[in-house]
């Protein structure tokens, strides 16, 4: 806003004593101050008002004066509170440093002028950043991207005052200031809690923007949908894990109208290009499509090592070796069995195979991702590994591993499937040629039945744990399980309610310690005349002798099936 804008507001009362020449003057902000040097806070543009106490003798003025032109302020306005006048060496070192100067009014409190000066900055700030968002959308949506999300979020920072991100449904973050260098990271913890948050809420069916209070902060969620399938989406369910979100650091329930449609209008244009990048895909999911064709079909290894030279230089542009490569296959289950999961499963992929790690939208262009009916399979090439780098870090083989990826997405997929809805997936070994890729697609099914036979909403199991017995309990049919469980286990229960005698702790730590007595006696802190007690009555009550190796196995198994 301009100075003259100021005077001619009669509600403030101000009277002008110098400087009408400069009343055209921008003003970016407001200060009030009695500090005889107050230029550490001043950072140019500001509309300072004083009460004068720092004033002790006339050459004090000019001092003032000069230290706020030195600063750049837009002017000066003092209060009549204190004196009946203004002196006059103030009036004329502001006229000497051609800054303009205002008298207020004792009726008028500083407070008032304050308000009404945010007030019209605040508008006109947000007036002009929206022209810049409109100006920014019909540059995305006619031709290249003008920088992408991170020029608008740059914008709510600079004129808004703003700090907002964009993150994924798992809560990785795609864009926002702290990307830029521009302020502090998104905690992982918060930005999970808020992706959990964001979904729970959507799922609900209610309009955002969802407000949550995180850490001790509090968050403005506003939902970012695929401009083109939230169109075509008959359940929220068909959308909901895939879409991004805008997550401001305000309190958006006493914002205007105005302010709110702004930052509607930020969503609209993240999501055009979001919509502009899952475009991109297509053709990395056009090669997964071919390849796992080839695969299912039983191709000659030939066919499909050709398939695979023209899928690597798209997946991994610049690498001079042929790739190894892993697959993982995801499946996305409602209760109600009418929402179609592979297209779900498909978008999820894409976001999970991210490291977690990997801020920004692009490390997701090296993963290609088929869905055939409710499964997705993601064909992840990865780099050849020199020969010394092939145990990994802490003894792990390279590649994916489904521990990690569960570990990253499990909270906040838990709140979107929350009610009726499961994901689970299974990660496959690196395999090096095309002869093993057929072996590495049943290994990561199989490892996504066993995922599936596990409780909870989310779920993952990974090629390591097929060399187990484990594999077999995913084709146990449910009432043989169930029927076994109970025969083994339900006696341990109902005593353990009754008596509260732990038995069933004893019994998991007694197997995992392979029957020591002395290790599982230091395990559970007990003596081991204790523990001897205990596997007693446990035999006691089951008909079965834990010295066994039959029982030990069936007691392992039916815990692990319970």
């Amino acid at each position: 806003m301009r100075l003259r804008a100021l005077l001619e507001t009669e509600a403030l009362g101000l009277r002008l004593l110098g400087g009408e020449d400069e009343l055209d003057r921008t003003v970016r902000g407001v200060m009030t101050t009695d500090l005889r040097d107050p230029s550490r806070y001043l950072s140019g543009g500001e509309l300072v008002l004083t009460g004068l106490a720092w004033r002790r003798e006339p050459e004090d003025s000019e001092r003032f004066v000069r230290i706020l032109t030195g600063a750049g302020v837009a002017g000066l306005a003092a209060g009549e509170a204190e004196m009946a006048s203004i002196p006059d060496d103030l009036v004329r070192a502001c006229d000497r440093h051609r800054l303009p100067l205002f008298a207020v009014h004792e009726n008028v409190s500083f407070a008032s002028i304050t308000e009404h000066v945010v007030r019209q900055v605040s508008s006109e700030r947000a007036g002009d950043l929206a022209a810049v968002v409109d100006r920014h959308r019909r540059l995305m949506t006619s031709g290249p991207a003008g920088g992408g999300p991170e020029v608008v979020l740059d914008l709510l920072g600079s004129d808004l005052d703003l700090r907002a991100w964009v993150l994924s449904p798992t809560g990785r973050p795609i864009a926002g200031s702290s990307l830029a260098g521009a302020g502090p990271e998104l905690p992982a913890t918060v930005s999970a809690a808020l992706a959990g948050e964001h979904l729970a809420a959507s799922r609900t069916g209610r309009r955002g923007p969802h407000r949550v209070t995180v850490a001790g902060d509090t968050y403005s969620l506003f939902p970012i949908s695929h401009s083109s399938r939230a169109l075509a989406a008959r359940d929220v369910r068909e959308t909901v894990l895939s879409d991004w979100l805008l997550a401001v650091e305000a309190d958006a329930g006493d914002w205007s109208p105005e302010r709110l449609d702004l930052l509607d209008g930020v969503t609209q244009l993240i999501a055009v290009e979001r919509d502009r990048r899952d475009a991109a895909r297509t053709v990395r999911r056009r090669l997964a499509q071919e390849v796992l064709e080839l695969v299912q079909a039983g191709a000659a290894p030939a066919e499909i090592a050709a398939r695979l030279r023209v899928a690597a230089p798209v997946l991994l542009p610049g690498l001079g070796t042929a790739p190894h490569w892993q697959v993982v296959v995801a499946r996305v289950e409602w209760e109600d069995g009418d929402i179609p999961g592979g297209p779900v499963a498909q978008a999820l992929l894409e976001e999970m195979l991210v490291s977690p790690e990997a801020a920004g939208p692009e490390p997701s262009d090296r993963i290609a991702v088929a869905h055939m009916g409710d499964e997705a399979v993601a064909l992840v090439p990865l780099p050849a590994v020199p020969a010394e780098a092939e145990g990994g870090e802490e003894g792990r083989a390279p590649g994916l591993h489904a521990d990690r990826i569960l570990a990253a997405v499990r909270e906040p997929l838990s709140r979107g499937l929350d009610g009726d809805g499961r994901l689970t997936l299974g990660v496959s070994a690196a395999v090096h040629s095309a002869e093993g890729l057929r072996g590495a697609l049943e290994e990561a099914r199989h490892a996504r039945r066993v995922a599936a036979a596990r409780p909870g909403r989310v779920c993952a199991a990974g090629h390591q744990e097929l060399a187990s017995h484990v594999l077999l309990l995913p084709f146990v049919p449910d009432d043989v399980r169930r029927a076994f469980t109970a025969r083994l286990l339900d006696p341990l229960r109902d005593y353990d309610r009754r008596h509260r005698a732990e038995l069933i702790p004893t019994l998991e730590a007694f197997l995992d310690c392979d029957g020591s007595w002395t290790r599982c006696a230091t395990r559970l802190h007990l003596h081991v005349n204790t523990l001897r007690y205990r596997v007693g009555r446990i035999e006691q009550l089951t008909g079965r002798d834990l010295s066994r190796l039959e029982d030990k196995l069936d007691f392992f198994l039916a815990l692990r099936m319970s």
